[in-house]
């Protein structure tokens, strides 16, 4: 099943450049402050037409992110798929889904990129497949007692004839995490376990054979160039021994709250020790960015250990509401927990599972990250444009999710009979409104699909709101009010002024209620961060000279006014 270039061998390895390295300040760790951009490549932009992006398309816009000044580019799945799950149900690992291109084009995707002076982080989903990779099939056709069904987690049911599931598990989906298999010989069969979609299977990490394969594939990937990859719930993969029942119902209220038998078992970290050392044998400082869902941010730093992982998401931070004192809590303990494993703190704000932060801050706190309602989208502007330069000006690396630097918002009217979100079709679990994250982007003109394809009028795989139009990369380009410039400004500031990037302190200052206010120090200068999370002006003291502000600031007599939800950076 393994897709070859253009049917003869794969191309020599390609380096990760040390033109890279050497400008992003290797001896450091170049991922310690990289800003990295998120691509969802079936939204980003479409080479041929068909209404789906693809990997040409992403290659064509590779100045654009280099321009914009990030740092590197993380691909969402484009692995061989069904698309149960949009991706993240993998047939084929060393393959490229013909929607999205060949293995060459990935090949030229990455070479282009390193020549841009820009990284390439790919997606790993190692903690299931889809239902029709090559060991699952085998597994259904070979019947009980296939030694391929012990790299997945089948199970006899329970009940007089076996009809009821092995254990009490919910899948993240909605429903019963396990789905009956039915035998070579059409009678009902075994369970087998499925974390989220039935298409889905968890692999069994106890299994020798599964270690040895994501070793391989680590591998095929490092060889082709990548610079790391991006491991989709790392949290997983690890179940408790014999499969426990969970003393409780609606369980997904209890993610993220405690230690589920199924997520963020102590055993993955022996996992990613083994993962590390493949990464540290190749060139160029590879990678490995842990998707890990905790109850706390203190077990996300086991993830990031010396002898482990090089950053883990900060989850936490992405679901705190606009609000002063809630924000400076979650710094802290933020930098706190990464500043014992010398590990950098990550921030991000929105990607490809949640309701983009435009929306989100446009909406009454409290309502988690998944929301259904437009809400007031200037407020919600505002804030998303303060909390980008608040995120950008924290010690450590930020995420950008594609579009954000548009300002775009939430689709949040989507009619049903367009979504794909395999969670939206289940009567429980997620919300399933992720389509609504997932609409493509705007890059010009005043027609749909507003530059995504090549023609006007052309298909989009999710229809694009006619406002959008006025959103565009082109629109907005050279426009000094505009949020994408503001995202270049801050970019370019933060690559240049010497106490951004990485580090592991800030030093608050005195502010008023509603109001952050902190310090960042080095040898060449200092910068000072003022928020205002509050929805009137706030007067403060000028800490030192604007750098760049997120709205419009009023000075007088060393004084100035801060912006209802505005955030201004200081020279000082």
């Amino acid at each position: 099943m393994t897709q070859n270039l253009a049917g003869a061998s794969r191309p020599a390895p390609v380096p990760a450049a040390e033109p890279i390295a050497a400008s992003a300040g290797a001896s450091r760790g170049w991922w310690r402050d990289a800003v990295i951009y998120q691509v969802y490549p079936r939204s980003f932009a479409d080479s041929n037409g068909d209404g789906m992006g693809d990997l040409p398309g992403i290659r064509s816009r590779l100045p654009y992110l280099r321009d914009l000044g990030v740092d590197a580019v993380w691909l969402s799945p484009f692995y061989a798929s069904p698309q149960a799950d949009a991706g993240y149900d993998v047939s084929d690992y060393r393959a490229v889904d013909p929607m999205f291109g060949t293995l060459l084009d990935a090949d030229g995707l990455i070479r282009d990129a390193h020549e841009l002076g820009l990284r390439i982080i790919v997606d790993l989903v190692p903690n299931h497949s889809s239902d029709q990779h090559e060991w699952f099939q085998r597994a259904l056709r070979e019947g009980p007692g296939s030694p391929l069904r012990d790299r997945y987690h089948f199970r006899p049911g329970k009940g007089e004839n076996g009809e009821l599931p092995p254990n009490n598990w919910e899948s993240i989906f909605g429903g019963p995490a396990w789905t009956r298999s039915v035998n070579p010989d059409g009678t009902p069969g075994e369970w087998y376990l499925h974390l989220f979609a039935p298409e889905q299977p968890d692999f069994n990490w106890e299994n020798r054979a599964v270690a040895d394969e994501f070793r391989s594939i680590l591998r095929f990937w490092l060889d082709m160039g990548v610079d790391g990859f991006r491991i989709d719930v790392a949290h997983g993969m690890v179940k408790q021994a014999g499969l426990p029942d969970i003393g409780a119902g609606d369980q997904l209220k209890l993610l993220g709250n405690d230690v589920m038998p199924f997520f963020d078992q102590d055993g993955v970290h022996e996992i990613y020790r083994d993962w590390r050392k493949i990464l540290d044998e190749y060139p160029g400082e590879r990678i490995g960015v842990a998707e890990a869902w905790t109850p706390t941010v203190q077990r996300t730093a086991n993830y990031v250990r010396p002898d482990e992982l090089h950053q883990a998401f900060n989850f936490q931070y992405l679901g705190t509401s606009w609000d002063a004192a809630e924000l400076r809590e979650v710094i802290d303990v933020s930098l706190d927990s990464m500043r014992p494993v010398d590990a950098p703190t990550t921030w991000v704000l929105s990607n490809h599972d949640v309701t983009r932060h435009a929306t989100r801050f446009a909406n009454e706190p409290g309502q988690g990250t998944q929301i259904r309602t437009a809400g007031d989208r200037e407020l919600g502007l505002r804030r998303a444009r303060a909390a980008s330069l608040l995120m950008l000006a924290l010690p450590g690396s930020a995420y950008v999710y594609q579009g954000e630097e548009l300002g775009l918002p939430d689709v949040t009217d989507l009619p049903d009979e367009v979504r794909q979100d395999p969670s939206f079709f289940r009567a429980s679990g997620q919300d399933g409104f992720r389509d609504g994250c997932r609409v493509p982007i705007p890059w010009s003109g005043t027609e749909a699909p507003y530059g995504f394809g090549p023609n006007a009028g052309g298909p989009s795989w999710l229809p694009q709101p006619a406002e959008w139009a006025g959103l565009s990369v082109e629109v907005q380009t050279g426009d000094p009010t505009s949020t994408l410039e503001l995202y270049r400004s801050a970019l370019a500031v933060r690559r240049a002024h010497p106490a951004l990037g990485a580090g592991t302190e800030v030093t608050w200052l005195e502010a008023p209620e509603g109001v952050l206010a902190f310090r960042r120090d080095s040898a060449q200068g200092s910068f000072v961060c003022t928020s205002n999370t509050t929805g009137a002006p706030v007067r403060i003291a000028a800490p030192g000279r604007i750098l760049l502000s997120s709205a419009d600031t009023e000075a007088a007599d060393g004084e100035i006014l801060l912006a209802a939800d505005s955030t201004v950076w200081w020279a000082v």
